[in-house]
């Protein structure tokens, strides 16, 4: 007679896990630490954190001595639509949407990044898709449908399909750049693209020399959230999966309330608390192990079934 076992399926590398979660609580910062250069041009300021980042991630290649490597035309091709889309269009679309809807527009759209990524991530199952559904219903409880018009939803939901790129183009690089040299390909190639959005959208205002605060804003910017945040994050893609990381994206806007709790720009409020609860809430159900199956036959003999994983 057959028995059926349920067994604990293996979880995703903890080090990756970590990593992901750090990375999109560092991004959630960002909409706090922006409010000290909201009157520096918008363009030129991006330019000059993605320029500092690219200087330190060339640097920490090197230091660490990784041997050059000399991208192939299908990866140069990648990389440039990486930087155009995951960091300049991204941006551009940010803006565009803040003006038009608010910020709580864009943030509640960006918060269905998780589902977006399990959809594309593969086959995902009722499980994984359950666990996104609960972060986008907490990332939206926190973030609050902001007012806005059907252009600023357009611009936020460019916003959205910018940040999915950030991720599924880097995934085909990963493997043979690796994440520093792909952080730092792609910071560079952003700079002249934001130079060039600038002049034509500020002219020779494209910048200035920054006040204290912007300046350590712009530090910030370019050593915490596009250093660090994107060398976590791109490793960590490769080691959970997209469908698995894409979870993590929900701490976007718990890490914009630390942020605004800290730099003393607002109590959380009650709607605040619930929606970070439900995007812990859905992020422990996504990660939850999955049993799998072994059967014990007669005569002792025992046949385990494959494990069956979210991540593919």
């Amino acid at each position: 007679m057959n028995e059926t076992v349920s067994l604990p399926a293996p979880r995703p590398e903890p080090r990756g896990l970590f990593e992901a979660a750090a990375a999109m609580f560092l991004v959630g910062t960002l909409a706090g630490v922006s409010g000290l250069i909201g009157d520096y041009p918008v363009y030129g300021g991006q330019a000059v954190r993605y320029l500092v980042a690219a200087v330190i991630l060339f640097s920490v290649a090197r230091l660490a001595g990784m041997r050059p490597v000399r991208p192939t035309l299908r990866e140069t091709a990648l990389l440039a639509a990486l930087a155009l889309t995951g960091l300049v269009l991204f941006n551009v679309c940010v803006i565009e949407a803040t003006r038009r809807g608010g910020p709580a527009l864009v943030g509640t759209v960006l918060g269905t990044v998780p589902l977006a990524l399990a959809l594309i991530g593969g086959r995902p199952s009722p499980r994984l898709l359950g666990a996104a559904t609960v972060v986008v219903t907490g990332a939206t409880v926190a973030t609050g449908l902001g007012s806005g018009d059907p252009v600023g939803l357009l611009w936020s939901l460019g916003a959205l399909g910018c940040e999915v790129c950030f991720s599924v183009l880097a995934l085909p690089l990963l493997p043979r750049l690796g994440a520093v040299r792909v952080s730092a390909c792609s910071a560079a190639l952003a700079v002249p693209l934001l130079v060039v959005a600038g002049l034509l959208a500020d002219g020779t205002a494209l910048i200035r020399v920054p006040t204290p605060p912007e300046a350590a804003s712009l530090a910030y910017q370019a050593v915490i959230i596009t250093s660090v945040a994107f060398l976590l994050w791109y490793d960590a893609l490769p080691r959970i999966g997209p469908g698995t990381a894409g979870l993590f994206a929900g701490l976007i806007p718990v890490g914009a309330i630390a942020t605004g709790a800290v730099l003393g720009l607002g109590t959380p409020s009650g709607a605040d608390l619930l929606g970070a609860a439900l995007v812990v809430a859905g992020i422990a159900v996504g990660l939850a192990p999955r049993g799998f199956t072994r059967r014990l036959r007669p005569g002792g003999s025992t046949r385990r079934s494959r494990p069956r994983t979210s991540v593919r």
